[in-house]
């Protein structure tokens, strides 16, 4: 007989809550599942900078609002020591917990799940639990596991492929860059404050950007955005005006379109129906913009789960635009990324740290001489 095939391995969870009801709803919650195993919890910050060392998790869970030593204080510590361990915030979706959501997804969390209000009906709270914390639990968890048995092979990593860092021979033509279209989606506000810390001088070109996320927090997000750079970048209203050196984000649950109407370029926003389960959806925003900026478009894909923003990716490239996506090795998920550059579509794929300086270089115009 055959030897049974050992199992593999589970997803280990540190719980992170001060509230003893809300630890035993997540633990419980998480304990359903086959493939996760709760390998501790802890009730305050400093506990779980503690428990960090002893548990060797797969993914924290943790909460915003705590005593002695807050969430986006705990975060920070992480990000010390573990910059890429996977970290799920919770918060209760009040002005001020959305707030320190924002600032905890722009210091570096992977992503967030919203509390439940009403722990007194412990069924709805499970349901709403195993809903949102499971499947981000299983996707960041399953990443970690994957790298973790890739780096454990004895064979030696392959050369990076053309898929994961390339550019196409004389890359992008700089001066023909009329407008930046951006999509992004888990793991993206982090990446965003990174983009615009990194411009000295706000762009020659309007810069659009679609960030999945659900209304309130895309206001926020835009005031965070303000303050990490030197770019005003505003919540898109319908019948804005698009101008060069701004910056207009999609606002959370609509989607974002460019017209152009009498020669003035102007944003629509409408409640159509979502794509890609997505709305705002990068897709939207990019089909709109071919139609204003014909070739003139750079699209620009960072890091996000599922594939919005391909679709979107071919019909730029099919009015003879360019398209610029994150590499695999500095996205949160190389999802939305990942499924442009497979595609073939992507005139670079570069870490994140090198877009800025990208996409300021082809749109700073040519210089005639």
């Amino acid at each position: 007989m055959n030897a049974p095939a050992n199992p593999p391995p589970k997803i280990r969870v540190l719980v992170v809550d001060d509230s003893a009801v809300m630890r035993r709803a997540i633990t419980t919650t998480l304990a359903k599942d086959p493939r996760i195993e709760v390998a501790g919890t802890a009730n305050n910050g400093r506990a779980a900078l503690d428990a960090l060392t002893l548990v060797r998790p797969d993914v924290v869970t943790l909460d915003i609002e705590m005593p002695e030593m807050d969430g986006l204080a705990v975060l920070r510590e992480i990000r010390k020591t573990h910059p890429r361990l996977p970290v799920i915030m919770f918060s209760l979706l009040t002005q001020r917990g959305t707030q320190a959501t924002i600032l905890a997804l722009t210091a570096g969390a992977s992503d967030y799940v919203s509390k439940p209000t009403d722990l007194s009906n412990l069924g709805d709270a499970f349901r709403c639990l195993e809903n949102e914390l499971i499947p981000k639990v299983k996707m960041f968890g399953e990443q970690v596991l994957a790298q973790r048995e890739a780096a454990a092979q004895i064979k030696p990593a392959p050369a990076p492929t053309a898929v994961t860092a390339f550019s196409r021979p004389g890359g992008i033509r700089r001066g023909t860059i009329e407008a930046v279209c951006v999509g992004v989606s888990t793991g993206g506000p982090m990446a965003l404050v990174q983009l615009f810390a990194a411009w000295a001088d706000p762009l020659t070109v309007p810069l659009l950007i679609v960030q999945h996320m659900p209304p309130n927090f895309t206001a926020l997000l835009a005031q965070r955005l303000t303050s990490a750079g030197v770019m005003d970048v505003l919540e898109g209203q319908d019948g804005d005006v698009v101008e060069p050196g701004r910056a207009y984000l999609a606002p959370g649950g609509r989607h974002m379109e460019v017209v152009r109407t009498d020669g003035v370029t102007l944003l629509r926003i409408t409640d159509e129906p979502p794509e890609n389960s997505c709305r705002p959806a990068a897709d939207v925003l990019f089909r709109s913009a071919t139609k204003v900026y014909g070739g003139g478009l750079l699209g620009v894909v960072l890091s996000g789960m599922g594939s919005d923003g391909l679709k979107g990716c071919q019909a730029i490239r099919a009015r003879g635009g360019n398209i610029l996506v994150q590499d695999e090795a500095t996205s949160v998920v190389w999802g939305m990324p990942g499924a442009v550059a497979s595609a073939g579509l992507a005139d670079a794929v570069l870490p994140l740290g090198e877009i800025p300086a990208e996409i300021l270089r082809v749109t700073r115009p040519r210089l005639n001489f």
